[in-house]
Parts: structure tokens; C-alpha cells; sequence
């Protein structure tokens, strides 16, 4: 019997590695089993690519690396993973939480593209990792909602004010917030299930914000 896969997917800084060690934690405290993941896996080789690419060598922008070119990067990441990794405990009825999978292309490389290209993008992007790939589809996709603005100050402080230590993504505020426009049009398009993290400008607390992932998923767990 098959698992579950969830995933928890935001933007840069929206705390998602956080709260997927704390809803693998509670899951675990209810006897559950439950192993974590996260993309891209920066430890695997087949990740090589991907860190080339957010280190800028295949262009200084994001939009330098078209959005089927990036995405077959990250894909490749995520099925290497999979078949080495996960997939015996996946399919052995195991609990499988995904900091980001293939529903980040979908948020940071439709961004890429003009919304009215965006459904065949997705059409694509499903179909190659899903069907063709054939690495699972999640459960649900769990979307931590945060104002790019917030998400910079946060990143900021991640990396001490070091602006030199984020990626091409992490240094682009346009880029960012395309990103985030098409987070909302896949949140409300496939049903992801929408935690709000900020309040007055400002991250809740990490514990409230727990809180209401376990609340967003108790009909599948």
C-alpha cells in the first residue's frame, strides 16, 4: 500500500524546511512514520546541475535558463532522489514530507512565463514529472503564504545581511514576485491548502503557524 507525499511549498524564506521538521515531529509523535525530504538535495550529484545554475554560470537572471530547461534540471534532481532515497519507504505505507518537489518549478518557473502561457506550462510540467518521470504526485500541497517584502527581510537575515550569499533567485525582487503571483494562481488551480504566515507585516509565531499546517491537513491525516 502506498503512502502519502506531502508537500510544504512557499517562497524563499517562508520558513518551509521549519515547519516540515515540525509536522514530521508531530507525526512521528503519533506513531507515525514519516521521512523528510527537501529539494533540491544539495548532497546528490544529480543536483549538480541545479547548483550551477543557481550560482549564476548559465547566466546571471533566472530568466536567462528558460523555464522547461530549468525545470528538466530540477526534475532530474528530485527522480535521482526518489529511486535512491525514498521509494521503497514510500511505497511500504511511509509518511514522506517534501520541503519543495516539482510544485516549486511549477511556482518559480511559470513565473518565468505570461500568464497566459502558464496552464500550458503546468500542462507540461505535470505530465513530464508525474507521467513520463514517474516520480509520485503529491497529496497535498501545503502553501506557507508570505508577502515577497517580508520573505527578502527574512532572507536578509538568514544570511546576516550578506547579500552576496543568495542565489539568483534570492537576489532578484521582480523575480520574486512573479514567483509569488504564480504561487497564488497554482494555489487556487490545483487546491493547494493555504497556511497564512505573516500578520500586520510581520512572520506569527513558528508554533501558531505549526498549528495551522496540522489544521490545513487533519482530513488526510
Amino acid at each position: 500500500m502506498k503512502g502519502k507525499l506531502i508537500v510544504i511549498e512557499g517562497l524563499d524564506g517562508s520558513g518551509k524546511a521549519t515547519q516540515a521538521a515540525l509536522l514530521a515531529e508531530a507525526l512521528k509523535a503519533r506513531g507515525c512514520r514519516v521521512m523528510q525530504v527537501s529539494y533540491p538535495n544539495y548532497q546528490s550529484e544529480a543536483a549538480g546541475p541545479v547548483k550551477m545554475y543557481l550560482r549564476g554560470e548559465f547566466g546571471q537572471h533566472p530568466d536567462d535558463v528558460n523555464a522547461y530547461a530549468a525545470s528538466s534540471l530540477y526534475a532530474v534532481d528530485r527522480f535521482a532522489d526518489y529511486k535512491k532515497n525514498w521509494q521503497q519507504f514510500y511505497e511500504q505505507g511511509g509518511i514522506v514530507i517534501a520541503d519543495r518537489y516539482t510544485t516549486s518549478n511549477a511556482v518559480h518557473q511559470c513565473s518565468k512565463k505570461p500568464p497566459e502561457e502558464w496552464q500550458g506550462f503546468l500542462d507540461w510540467l505535470f505530465d513530464f514529472e508525474y507521467e513520463k518521470i514517474g516520480i509520485p504526485a503529491p497529496d497535498a500541497v501545503v502553501y506557507l503564504r508570505v508577502d515577497p517584502t517580508l520573505s527578502q527581510k527574512l532572507m536578509t537575515g538568514r544570511y546576516h545581511g550578506d547579500e552576496s550569499k543568495k542565489d539568483i533567485h534570492e537576489k532578484d525582487l521582480d523575480y520574486l514576485a512573479r514567483s509569488r503571483a504564480a504561487a497564488e494562481h497554482c494555489a487556487e488551480a490545483f487546491g493547494w491548502r493555504v497556511v497564512e504566515c505573516e500578520q500586520s507585516g510581520e512572520m506569527k509565531s513558528v508554533e501558531s503557524i505549526a498549528q495551522a499546517v496540522l489544521h490545513a491537513l487533519q482530513d488526510l491525516l
